[in-house]
């Protein structure tokens, strides 16, 4: 049986610490789930120790059996480099999708490659998106500090839905806010207008986990 060949990380910055494992002390344990050559080399990835040396394809198969039924929606049409920091926390809440809406390529760097353990869906629009999400009885939340908004705080979030956010500085499009169920906001009580996008989406997967994990 062929394996994956081992994923790892960007490269580090050689004087930052080192994290992960080196290499697995002979001999190797005989588990299928196991990558030789992260066996061999060591495994510096970001991932949990519980996943140290696995193959790519042998985590996300463990991760889909536990998937949360949050999706999160991201739109895209800024390249924002929020984008890859909002993808990782989805990684770390286990989510059941994330989908990009708008340009197909975003700035990953902030993701540190958590993408490759999540189901990622691109979508042309706005229209698209929701119609997926109606397809497969998903509810479309928006999130973003708009009139009408309620407190996200003091809101029960349906188990199956789709926290959506907009691109840093515009927030959600007309069209995505006319097809969202409702919109929530975080209550600030700062000077600010609004709160950094990645910081926003956290504190949203967070709440919904809160009542549903």
């Amino acid at each position: 049986m062929r394996h994956a060949r081992a994923v790892t990380d960007e490269p580090q910055d050689p004087t930052a610490p080192t994290v992960g494992v080196g290499p697995h002390p002979l001999p190797w344990p005989d588990d299928e789930r196991l990558d030789p050559e992260l066996l061999r080399d060591g495994d510096r990835r970001n991932v949990v120790d519980r996943y140290r040396y696995w193959r790519l394809d042998a985590i996300v198969a463990a991760l889909d059996r536990s998937r949360s039924r949050l999706h999160v929606a991201i739109q895209n049409w800024e390249h924002d480099f929020n984008i890859g920091s909002m993808v990782r926390t989805a990684n770390a809440f286990n989510v059941a999708a994330v989908h990009i809406v708008g340009r197909r390529r975003w700035n990953r760097r902030g993701a540190m490659v958590t993408d490759r353990y999540l189901h990622v869906h691109h979508h042309e629009d706005e229209a698209a998106l929701l119609a997926h999400l109606a397809e497969a009885g998903v509810t479309p939340v928006g999130v973003d500090n708009l009139p009408g908004s309620v407190p996200l705080e003091t809101t029960e979030l349906p188990a199956d839905c789709c926290l959506i956010f907009g691109s840093e500085g515009p927030g959600l499009t007309d069209a995505m806010v006319a097809g969202c169920e409702r919109l929530v906001a975080i209550t600030q009580t700062g000077s600010t207008r609004s709160m950094n996008a990645g910081a926003a989406a956290a504190i949203a997967m967070y709440h919904w986990s809160l009542q549903h994990r």
